[in-house]
This record gives structure tokens, sequence and C-alpha cells, in this order.
């Protein structure tokens, strides 16, 4: 488990975290999301043990990162700014990682080259970005990590290449118990991934959350009634937004189907259905909620 506990962080005058809380449980695949300049980049390096907080601290199991080399040999991170060997091949950089990480599995590397069909002789510099994206995943996945933590992983890769990280790292999850933490500003991609989300904004975690629970607390209900309808009379359902065109009612409300079904029966209306939201629509309303300005959050 990853415990991170009031973790703070400024560039001069510019605070990037502040007091940031959160618990990331083993073998869950943890969704971090917000806005830009929200401070996921740098929570993720401190998270690794590569950046020092100003305050707080984040643990693995109880134990510090920070300056703990035992630990620190159980993370990966993945950076947005990958770093490779100048002039340097695949195979240069897995002996870089196999002198780093005790676990580093030259089998599982020789099989995910074969299965990325990268060639480990050939030099780094020839390689596309989206092959450099493969490298570095690959070579991540050979150190056998107990801890992956990704920086916007999936950009930059193919939607072929994309569907087998994808499958990897679900593998890994279920087989070894890998907890991979995946920051990105593309929700599509999280929401196809993650069970465990968690939502950074202006320096702090505004929540954190299991997915499907998300999803089973939160519709888009659409109604049609014979009569002119005005926000005040959805008051037993507290909506979070709503908008009317004509005899249309569209409206955002928290709560289980079952519930909201039976305060809409209750209005009698000519029609209705209760619809599920995106994880993009649900952190729009959730930002909304919260009176921030969701234009700023990235799709």
């Amino acid at each position: 488990m990853i415990s991170i506990e009031q973790v703070s962080k400024s560039y001069g005058k510019i605070q990037s975290l502040a007091g940031v809380s959160a618990t990331v449980g083993s073998g869950s695949i943890f969704g971090l999301i917000g806005s830009n300049g929200s401070g996921k980049s740098t929570l993720l390096r401190i998270m690794s043990g590569g950046m020092r907080p100003d305050g707080g601290r984040v643990t693995y199991d109880g134990r510090p990162v920070w300056e703990n080399v035992a630990v620190k040999d159980e993370i990966v991170f993945l950076s947005d700014e990958q770093y490779l060997l100048s002039g340097g091949s695949m195979n240069d950089m897995q002996r870089l990682y196999a002198s780093l990480y005790t676990h580093f599995d030259p089998d599982r590397y020789r099989e995910l080259c074969a299965l990325f069909h990268l060639d480990p002789e050939r030099k780094l510099s020839t390689f596309s970005k989206g092959m450099r994206k493969q490298a570095s995943i690959l070579l991540a996945l050979s150190c056998r990590p107990r801890y992956l933590l990704c920086d916007e992983t999936f950009d930059g890769l193919d939607p072929v290449m994309r569907k087998l990280v994808k499958r990897l790292l679900a593998e890994e999850v279920a087989q070894r118990g890998l907890t991979p933490i995946i920051a990105s500003h593309n929700l599509r991609e999280i929401e196809d991934i993650c069970d465990h989300i968690g939502l950074l904004h202006g320096g702090t975690i505004l929540f954190e959350r299991e997915l499907d629970d998300m999803k089973r607390d939160i519709h888009t209900v659409q109604a049609v009634f014979d009569r002119p309808m005005h926000v005040s009379l959805f008051a037993p359902l507290s909506p979070i937004s709503f908008s009317s065109r004509g005899s249309l009612c569209t409206l955002v409300v928290r709560g289980r189907e079952e519930e909201i079904g039976a305060r809409m029966e209750a209005m009698s209306p000519k029609f209705y259905e209760i619809l599920p939201l995106t994880l993009e629509e649900i952190f729009i309303s959730e930002m909304e909620e919260r009176g921030y300005d969701y234009s700023k959050v990235l799709f």
C-alpha cells in the first residue's frame, strides 16, 4: 500500500502541491487526473523518491521512499520525458537497468522485445517517438517492479500498441500484484483500465474513489413533461445541473438508480430515462459542483 501524507512542494513562489493526501491499495490500478498545472508530474516524482517534498512524506507499506534504496528497487517511474542513453541501443539500456534493479528479468526483456517487434541492437536514436515509448515500457516491465508510476505513458502509442500495453498491465496486476499509478489527461484511457481514481486540482486531491462506485452514484436524467418545469420542482433530487428545451428536461443528479427512479415516478412525467455518465461527464460535473472552471481540465 502507498500512503501519501500531507505532501507539499513549491517552486519558488509557485506552489505545486499543497498538503496532498491519498492512499493507493496494493494490486489496484490507480488513475491520477487533473487540470493543467495541477501537480500530477510533481507528485509522481515525489512518489518515485526522485524529488524531496517540502513537507509530508510518501511511504510504501510503511517504509519511506526518500533516500531508501530498498524501496526504490521496487519502483519504476515512466516519466513523460524519457531518458535514453545517447547513441545507445536497447541492449545498452537493458544493461543499465539490470545494474540498477535487482529483480531485472533478462528472459522477460527478450520476450517483450519480440512481442513489441523491436530490434534490441538498433540505435535508439533511430526510433520513432512511439517506438521509444514502447522501449521504455518494456524495459520498465522487465524490471519486475511492484509499483509502476506512469506519466502520460500512452501518449505517442498507436491504438494497437495502447491495447497491448493495457493488456500487459492487466496481466501484471493479476499475476504478480503489480500496482500501476497512471497520470493522464485522457479520461477515456483512464476509464478503460483504472479501477480507482484520484482528482488532483489546485495542488490537492479533491477526492479519491473507486470508479464503479462513482458511476453508480451519479446519473443523467432525461424527462418529458406535459407542463412547464422549473429547476425548483426538482429540488428533491438536488440536481447538480439542469437544462430544459421545450418539454424535455435534462439534469445530472446524485444517488442510486432505484432512488432516482422512485422520485421521478412521483413527478408523473410522460417519459423519462436514467442514463449512466462517462468518466468525462462525471468529472465535468464534479468540477462544476465544486465551483471550478472545468474547461481547464483536459480530456
